[in-house]
């Protein structure tokens, strides 16, 4: 539709109460740093023009109460390499590690505010969870769990994209995680895998061994907007719902043949 992956993550986070973000990205992606930043000029000039609506989208993004801070991956090592490069800005708290591609319907709630709840309940890794089709489990991290409580189960394993055959069960890891601080040092034993990447599921099976880890069966709808098809299905829901094009846009769709 009309704003990047990217700011429909920042948006579910902020509204888990979540006020300090941290862009893991590359050198040769500044625009992805820069649509975070203030720009005097545009805001003046969609003040102007009377876009009060697309004016409010990028001030509920740019505010005194949020830090936006910027590390860099040079190498495609991995998630666990990711999440580790930001190891000295995290420092000693549990945080959330938020993948765009995964994007997540749940109305004006959000995952991240579900996943939150859990969290300060349980004070405990959380790791968001969804059943997905036997034949698809080799795209996934697959996890083992025992009954916990609603919606949620207690990590048993963790395997990273397991064969359907070997795959101890259909609950796949999407990507949203709150973790703790230990996790840091549970990546650096991690051992590079094929291609050299540092898998962050590897660190989790480590670290059900140190306590406790829940997985949540999330209430919404996830578009694996990582995949053509899941992008496409994305942007027809969205156009579909969206209060300036539904109508014209549902005409559309109906005309095609």
């Amino acid at each position: 539709m009309d704003k990047p992956l990217i700011q429909y993550a920042v948006e579910e986070a902020i509204n888990a109460g979540i006020r300090e973000f941290i862009l893991v990205t590359r050198h040769d992606k500044s625009s992805i740093e820069e649509h975070f930043k203030r720009a005097n000029d545009l805001e003046q000039e969609l003040n102007a023009r009377g876009k009060q609506k697309l004016l409010a989208s990028i001030s509920s993004l740019i505010r005194d109460d949020i830090s936006w801070t910027s590390v860099y991956q040079e190498s495609p090592l991995g998630l666990g390499h990711a999440v580790l490069c930001a190891r000295d800005v995290v420092g000693q708290e549990s945080f959330a590690v938020l993948l765009p591609d995964d994007l997540i319907d749940d109305n004006d709630r959000g995952c991240l505010k579900q996943m939150s709840s859990v969290f300060d309940q349980y004070q405990c890794g959380v790791i968001a969870v969804e059943k997905v089709p036997a034949s698809e489990t080799d795209r996934y991290g697959i996890v083992s769990t025992k009954p916990y409580a609603h919606l949620l189960g207690k990590l048993t394993g963790i395997v990273e994209k397991p064969k359907p055959e070997a795959a101890p069960s259909t609950l796949a890891v999407v990507g949203r995680y709150i973790l703790p601080p230990v996790i840091f040092n549970l990546l650096e034993q991690v051992k590079s895998g094929v291609g050299g990447e540092i898998q962050l599921t590897d660190a989790i099976a480590m670290l059900i061994d140190r306590g406790q880890v829940l997985a949540y069966e999330f209430e919404g709808k996830r578009y694996d907007c990582g995949s053509k098809l899941g992008y496409l299905q994305a942007n027809v829901e969205y156009g579909l719902k969206h209060p300036e094009i539904k109508s014209d846009f549902s005409e559309y769709l109906a005309s095609i043949k």
